[in-house]
C-alpha cells in the first residue's frame, strides 16, 4: 500500500508539502508538479474512508450550475474538477436548467448524501441554503448574488457591462441597445447597469425599448433581437450580456438579412455563428471563477473560519 511518505520520498519533498498539495494549498509550482507526478506514478490514493469518519461527510462536492450546455460552465467545471481531484475530492455536476425546483432538489441531495460542500451558481435569486448551512456544510456561491451570508465569488459585472459598451462607443455607435438576462438575476442587472453608466458617461440617454430582459440562452437572445428588429427605429448596435444571448442575437440578425447592426458580446462565442466582422467581444475567463471557487471551498473544508467573504474578480 502506497503511503503519503512514499509519495514524499519519490517526489523529493516533505510529507507536509505532499499534504499541502493534496489539500489544494499553494506551493511552488515545481514542487506541486513533482508531487502530482509521484502520485500518478505510484498510484497513491488518499484514505477517504478515514477522512469521512473524521468529518462526518463524504469526499464529494456538488457543483450546481444553470446550464451545462453553455461552454462557460463547461470550462468552469473542468477547473473545479481538476483542483478538487488533486485534493482528494470527487465532483458531482448538477444541471438545474435555471429551474428553482431542480436546484432545491439537488441541494437536498447534497445534504442527504452528506456531501462535503457545494459550489452553486444559483437559478433562484433566494436559494434555500438554510439546511446545508445549519448542518455545517461548506457553500460557495458563484456568478450571482444571494441574500444568505455565504462566500460569494463573481466577476465585476457592472464593469464588464461598462467596458463592453465603451468598446462600441469607441467604434462611433451612439444608439446602442442592450439584451441582458432575467431581471431577477443580479448578474443581468449589474451588466445592464454598466451599459447604462457607459452611455451616461458619453452624455447619451438610451431611448425607450433599448433595454430588454430575456433568458440567458440562445432563444432568449434571438427573441429579444427579433423584437428590436421589429421596432420602428432599429439601433446601430446591440450589446448581448452573455455568450449564448450573443449567439441568438447574431442568429436573428442573420435570419433577417441584417448586416448593418454591430454586436457586442460579453464572453467568448462558443462556436462559429456568422460573419464576425461586426462583432466586438469582451472576453471572460470562467477558469478563473472556477479556480477561486474551489480554492475557497477547500479552504473552508480545511477548517478556515471567519466571516463569509465576497470576492469580485477584476477585469482582465
Amino acid at each position: 500500500m502506497v503511503r503519503i511518505r512514499d509519495v514524499a520520498g519519490h517526489a523529493g519533498v516533505s510529507t507536509a508539502t505532499v499534504s499541502r498539495v493534496l489539500n489544494g494549498k499553494q506551493v511552488r509550482a515545481d514542487l506541486a508538479e513533482a508531487v502530482h507526478a509521484a502520485v500518478a506514478e505510484l498510484g497513491y490514493v488518499p484514505d477517504r474512508t478515514a477522512r469521512s469518519l473524521r468529518t462526518g461527510t463524504t469526499p464529494v462536492i456538488a457543483l450546481v450550475v444553470p446550464d451545462i450546455a453553455n461552454p462557460f460552465f463547461t470550462s468552469l467545471a473542468r477547473v473545479v474538477e481538476d483542483v478538487a481531484a488533486a485534493a482528494g475530492y470527487s465532483v458531482v455536476l448538477c444541471n438545474t436548467d435555471d429551474v428553482a425546483a431542480k436546484e432545491r432538489g439537488y441541494l437536498e441531495i447534497a445534504l442527504r448524501q452528506r456531501m462535503a460542500g457545494v459550489i452553486l451558481a444559483p437559478a433562484d435569486a433566494s436559494p434555500d441554503l438554510g439546511a446545508l448551512l445549519a448542518a455545517g456544510r461548506a457553500v460557495v456561491v458563484i456568478d450571482r448574488d444571494v441574500p444568505e451570508a455565504v462566500d460569494r465569488i463573481a466577476f465585476d459585472n457592472e464593469g464588464l457591462g461598462r467596458r463592453a459598451t465603451e468598446a462600441l462607443l469607441r467604434r462611433g455607435f451612439t444608439d446602442i441597445a442592450c439584451i441582458t438576462g432575467p431581471e431577477s438575476t443580479s448578474t443581468a442587472r449589474a451588466r445592464a447597469a454598466g451599459w447604462r453608466a457607459a452611455l451616461a458617461g458619453a452624455g447619451i440617454e438610451p431611448g425607450p425599448g433599448r433595454l430588454t430582459y430575456a433568458n440567458f440562452r440562445v432563444d432568449g437572445g434571438r427573441a429579444a433581437a427579433a423584437g428590436l428588429l421589429a421596432s420602428p427605429r432599429r439601433p446601430q448596435a446591440v450589446l448581448a450580456t452573455n455568450n449564448l444571448v450573443g449567439v441568438g442575437t447574431l442568429q436573428a440578425l442573420a435570419g433577417a438579412g441584417e448586416h448593418g447592426i454591430a454586436v457586442g458580446i460579453i464572453g467568448d462565442l462558443p462556436f462559429a455563428t456568422s460573419d464576425m466582422s461586426e462583432v466586438t467581444l469582451t472576453p471572460l475567463r470562467p477558469e478563473d471563477l472556477g479556480r477561486r471557487a474551489i480554492e475557497r471551498l477547500l479552504a473552508r473544508l480545511r477548517g478556515e473560519a471567519g466571516e463569509p467573504v465576497r470576492i469580485v474578480l477584476p477585469l482582465q
